[in-house]
C-alpha cells in the first residue's frame, strides 16, 4: 500500500556552479535562482560547487563559496557505468576513499566562461554518459571562442563586423607593429575582447592608440588570444533560442546601456541600463533578427539553449551577429529568462523544458551505434 501512495519518482538534478573563471560570482547568482525555481515536487536538487581553484564540492557548496563555510570535496568519475556524485574522503591531503552522495539523472551546468561553458565540463559529462542541459562539446567550444565563432559565422554566410585576432605573445614581442597593423585595418573606435570570456570581462572600448594599448594589456591578462573588433554606432539586440534540432526564437530584446557600452558593471552591478522587451523594431526587422539568431545557433550545432547577441547599425541599417552565449546568465532578471517570459514561457516552465531537451538529446544519442564490427 505504501508503494501505491508514492508519487512519481523525482528527477535528480545535479546543478553545477562556480568554476575557475572571471565569471565565478555571476555563476553563483544564476545557480541560486535556478535551484530555487526547480519545483520540489518534480526534482531533487543536488548542488555541486566548483571553487576558484577548480575543486568540486558537495554538501552546501553555495554557502561554502559565498561565505567560506566548510564543505566536502567531491568528484564525478568519467565512467559511463556510474552516474554517481562521489564524496572524497581525505586524510593529510591524500584521498583515502570515495563515498556515494547521489545517483544523478541529469546535470544542469550553470557555469559561465572557461572551464564550464567552453566544452571542458561537457566533455566530462559525455565520458560519464550523463544527460546535461545545453550545448555539446563542439557547440560549447565554438560558442565560447569569439574568434572561431566569427570564422564559423563567416563560413555560414552570416554577417560579422570586421575584426582581427591578436596573440598575447605577438603583442608582447611586437607591440608597435601590432598597433600599426590594427590601425591599418580597423578605424577607431575598436573593442578589445579576450577570445574566451563572457559577461564583458576584460573588454575595453578604445578611441585612440593609448586606449588600444591599455585595452590589449587588459584583455591579455585574461586570455592568450584577443579579438579586436570594429566599433559601430549600433543597437544591441538579444534573442533567446531554445531547442535541439528544431530551435525556436523568443521575442527580440534591446539593451540601451547608460555607460559607454554594456560592460560587466552595467550587467551585474549598476542597474541603470535600459532593457527593452520587445525591442522597438519593424515586424520585418524583428523577423530577420530572430531568423539570424536561429541560423547562428544551428551553425555551431548548439542545443538546449543559447542567447544570441546581435548589432544593428543605426547609420546603415545592417545587422551583424556579435556572439552566442551557450550558458547565458540565468538570474530571474537576466535577459534569457526575461525574453522567454515575454514570449509566454515562465521561468520554472523554461527550466522544465531545458531538462526535457537534455534528456531527449541523451536518449537520441543512446540509440546510436558505438562500435563497428566487420562481418
Amino acid at each position: 500500500m505504501g508503494d501505491q501512495e508514492k508519487g512519481p519518482q523525482k528527477i535528480r538534478v545535479g546543478v553545477i556552479f562556480g568554476g575557475r573563471s572571471g565569471e565565478h560570482e555571476v555563476s553563483l547568482q544564476s545557480a541560486q535562482s535556478v535551484m530555487q525555481a526547480l519545483a520540489p515536487a518534480k526534482y531533487e536538487v543536488v548542488p555541486i560547487g566548483i571553487d576558484k581553484n577548480g575543486r568540486w564540492l558537495t554538501g552546501d557548496p553555495l554557502l561554502a563559496l559565498t561565505e567560506g563555510r566548510a564543505s566536502q570535496p567531491a568528484t564525478l568519475l568519467p565512467d559511463p557505468q556510474s552516474a554517481t556524485l562521489m564524496k572524497v574522503e581525505e586524510r593529510e591531503r591524500r584521498v583515502t576513499g570515495l563515498t556515494a552522495v547521489a545517483e544523478l539523472d541529469v546535470i544542469f551546468p550553470v557555469l559561465h566562461g572557461p572551464y564550464g561553458e567552453d566544452g571542458t565540463v561537457q566533455g566530462l559529462l559525455e565520458l560519464a554518459n550523463l544527460p546535461y542541459v545545453g550545448a555539446g562539446v563542439v557547440g560549447s567550444a565554438v560558442g565560447m571562442d569569439k574568434a572561431i565563432f566569427k570564422q564559423v559565422m563567416a563560413a555560414s554566410g552570416l554577417p560579422v563586423l570586421p575584426w582581427r585576432l591578436v596573440l598575447a605573445s605577438q603583442w608582447q614581442a611586437q607591440p608597435e607593429a601590432t598597433l600599426a597593423a590594427i590601425e591599418a585595418e580597423l578605424p577607431y573606435p575598436v573593442f578589445t575582447k579576450p577570445a574566451n570570456l563572457g559577461s564583458s570581462v576584460g573588454i575595453s572600448k578604445c578611441h585612440n592608440r593609448a586606449e588600444l594599448t591599455a585595452g590589449l594589456d587588459e584583455a591579455t591578462r585574461y586570455d592568450r588570444r584577443v579579438v579586436v573588433e570594429q566599433g559601430i554606432n549600433g543597437r544591441e539586440l538579444e534573442v533567446a533560442v531554445l531547442g535541439n534540432d528544431d530551435p525556436i526564437a523568443s521575442v527580440v530584446g534591446e539593451i540601451r546601456p547608460r555607460r559607454d557600452f554594456y560592460d560587466y558593471v552595467a550587467k551585474y552591478i549598476s542597474d541603470d541600463s535600459e532593457l527593452i522587451i520587445p525591442a522597438p523594431l519593424t515586424p520585418e526587422m524583428a523577423a530577420q533578427v530572430r531568423e539570424r539568431a536561429v541560423q547562428a545557433y544551428r551553425a555551431i550545432d548548439c542545443a538546449g539553449l543559447g542567447r544570441v547577441d546581435l548589432l544593428l547599425d543605426k547609420d546603415y541599417g545592417k545587422l551583424y551577429i556579435n556572439e552566442i552565449n551557450t550558458i547565458p546568465g540565468f538570474t530571474r532578471i537576466s535577459m534569457y529568462p526575461k525574453l522567454w517570459e515575454a514570449s509566454g514561457l515562465s521561468y520554472s516552465d523554461l527550466l522544465d523544458k531545458l531538462i526535457e531537451l537534455a534528456m531527449a538529446r541523451h536518449e537520441e544519442k543512446e540509440k546510436l551505434k558505438k562500435s563497428f564490427e566487420i562481418e
